[in-house]
C-alpha cells in the first residue's frame, strides 16, 4: 500500500480509490451496526435510491432549478460586491457608512435570514436572495483590498505619464484586484451552494433538492435522503473544479 502514495499520476488514481474503499467499508460497518436502512442505509442502498432518481425527469429537472437559483444569486452577488467594493474603496465615507451592514450580514446565522426573507420573497426567490446575501460581502471584501493594494508609485507613475482611466484600469487596478476577485469567485460559489440549499430545504420551492432533502426526512425515506444529499456533494465537487480551471485560464 506504501507504493500507492509516492509520485506518479496513476499512484495518486490508486491512492484516491484505496481511500474511498477504505470509506466505503467504513460505512458499510456502520449501516451494518445500525441495523436498519432507516437509521442509515449501506453505499449499496444509497446508489440504488440514487440510480432510481436519476432515471427519472423530475430528477433533473429539480437540480437544473436549484442550480439557476444558486447562479442567479451567486452573479448578483458578484456583481454587487464588485460595485461596493469600489466604491468603499475609492470613497472612506462610503465606506464607513456602510461596514456595519457588511459586519452584519457576516455575523448573523444564515436561517435567520432566511426566515426573514421568507416574509418578503417567495419561496422560488428565497434561495436566490440568500445566495446573494452570502456572496455580496466575500466579493465586497475582496475587491477593496485589492483596490486599496494597488501599488501607490505605479499610480503616481501613471499620472506622471498622463495614462487614460482605461489603461490604468486594465494595467494597474486589474492585476492587483484580478486575484483577490478569482479568490472570492472560488470561495463565494460555495457559500452560495450551501446557504441556496439550505434556503431550499426551509422555504421548500417547487423543484428544488432542498424540498426533497426535507420531504425524504419528512418521511423517514433515508435512502432518498442521501442520495439528494450525495448529488448535492457531487455537483458542488464538479463546478467547484471547473470553476477553479476556468480561474486558471483567466489568470494565465
Amino acid at each position: 500500500a506504501a507504493l500507492f502514495f509516492t509520485g506518479g499520476p496513476m499512484k495518486r488514481i490508486l491512492k484516491a480509490c484505496l481511500i474511498a474503499i477504505c470509506w466505503l467499508a467504513l460505512w458499510q460497518f456502520a449501516a451494518m451496526a445500525a441495523g436498519s436502512a432507516i437509521l442509515l442505509p449501506s453505499p449499496w442502498e444509497t446508489v440504488k435510491a440514487f440510480a432510481a432518481l436519476a432515471g427519472t425527469g423530475y430528477f433533473w429537472k429539480t437540480a437544473g432549478a436549484t442550480l439557476l437559483r444558486v447562479a442567479a444569486g451567486f452573479l448578483l452577488g458578484m456583481a454587487a460586491g464588485t460595485a461596493l467594493g469600489v466604491l468603499t474603496a475609492f470613497s472612506r465615507l462610503a465606506d464607513e457608512f456602510l461596514s456595519p451592514i457588511r459586519g452584519i450580514v457576516k455575523a448573523t446565522p444564515v436561517t435567520s435570514f432566511i426566515i426573514l426573507v421568507l416574509l418578503w420573497f417567495t419561496a422560488t426567490l428565497t434561495p436566490v436572495f440568500i445566495a446573494f446575501l452570502m456572496v455580496t460581502p466575500i466579493a465586497w471584501a475582496n475587491v477593496r483590498e485589492g483596490v486599496l493594494a494597488v501599488d501607490a508609485q505605479l499610480l503616481e507613475m501613471a499620472e506622471v505619464f498622463r495614462l487614460s482611466r482605461t489603461k490604468k484600469l486594465r494595467h494597474i487596478y486589474l492585476p492587483s484586484v484580478l486575484p483577490q476577485y478569482l479568490a472570492a469567485c472560488t470561495t463565494g460559489f460555495g457559500f452560495a451552494w450551501k446557504s441556496g440549499v439550505a434556503a431550499e430545504v426551509i422555504a421548500r420551492p417547487a423543484f428544488s433538492i432542498g424540498r426533497n432533502l426535507y420531504e425524504s426526512k419528512l418521511y423517514l425515506n433515508t435512502e432518498e435522503l442521501f442520495a439528494w444529499t450525495a448529488l448535492v456533494i457531487l455537483l458542488s465537487m464538479l463546478l467547484e473544479r471547473l470553476m477553479v480551471r476556468a480561474m486558471r485560464r483567466i489568470r494565465k
